[in-house]
Formats: structure tokens, C-alpha cells, sequence
């Protein structure tokens, strides 16, 4: 009897120690990558649908520290709108109090971040300040930028 309860203890003991480094192998941040640095490259005006806007374009310094797969098609994820082949990251830009200004959700490499822009009616003021943050929707990560200015 007291054979069978030590076997029992080591099996118990072997079995939850498994469970443990199972759940923190699964459990394992994602590798970290930098925060976007976000740079402001300059604005044109653009005819669109017959409105005029001001196009506010920009560049991420650092695209090149981002792997491809950032960007891959992500079928097995959420659509967006009716592009079920949206990449795995998308990336949002924000003025400095939070609102969001633009998005892009299909962006296909990461020398596509030279091309992000947010436009507004060519008579309205930009914000000041914008950022981006750029959401991992495989792991659920974020990495927001730094401030930019809106003008040279």
C-alpha cells in the first residue's frame, strides 16, 4: 500500500509538472519588436470624388526591423470588411487625443509603412500631433509610435 501511494505521489508530481511547462510554453510572449517610429514626409493636395483634401503622408523610420510575416495574408483571422485575406497587422493612425484618423488593414510588406497618410478637407486644420500603433492580431500585440507632427 505504501508503494502505491509514492507511485501515485511521483505520477501526480510528473504528471503536474508537465500541465506547468506546457502552459508556460503556450503562455510565452510573443518576441518583442520595436515601436514604430513614426516620421512625417510631407502633404499634398488630391481631388477626391470631386472633393479637394490635403493628404498628410508618412513613413516608418524603422520598417525594415519588422518581419514579412507581419504583414501576410491572415485568412484564418477576422475580415476586414469584406477583405477575408486582411493582413495579420493593421495599422491605425490617431491624432494626439485618440481619434482615429485612418486605418489600413491590407498592407503587404514591411516597406509598405512609407505609405500610410491620413487625409482631411483642404480646409480644415490638422491636429497637431498624430501617432500609430501598429496591432499584431496574431498575438494581440500593439506598438504605438511617437508623436509626429503634421507639418514640416
Amino acid at each position: 500500500m505504501k508503494n502505491f501511494t509514492r507511485k501515485k505521489t511521483i505520477l501526480f508530481a510528473v504528471t503536474f509538472g508537465f500541465v506547468l511547462a506546457v502552459q508556460i510554453t503556450a503562455a510565452a510572449p510573443p518576441p518583442l519588436l520595436p515601436n514604430p517610429i513614426l516620421v512625417f514626409v510631407g502633404q499634398e493636395e488630391k481631388v477626391i470624388n470631386g472633393q479637394t483634401v490635403m493628404r498628410y503622408n508618412y513613413d516608418v523610420f524603422n520598417k525594415k526591423e519588422y518581419p514579412a510575416d507581419f504583414f501576410a495574408a491572415s485568412p484564418n483571422l477576422p475580415p476586414c470588411g469584406t477583405n477575408t485575406k486582411a493582413a495579420r497587422t493593421w495599422v491605425d493612425i490617431y491624432d494626439q487625443n485618440g481619434k482615429r484618423l485612418n486605418g489600413f488593414c491590407a498592407l503587404g510588406s514591411p516597406s509598405d509603412l512609407d505609405k500610410i497618410y491620413f487625409s482631411l478637407d483642404s480646409n480644415k486644420l490638422p491636429p497637431s500631433w498624430i501617432y500609430i500603433e501598429l496591432n499584431d492580431r496574431q498575438t494581440s500585440t500593439k506598438y504605438k509610435s511617437n508623436l509626429a507632427e503634421t507639418t514640416l
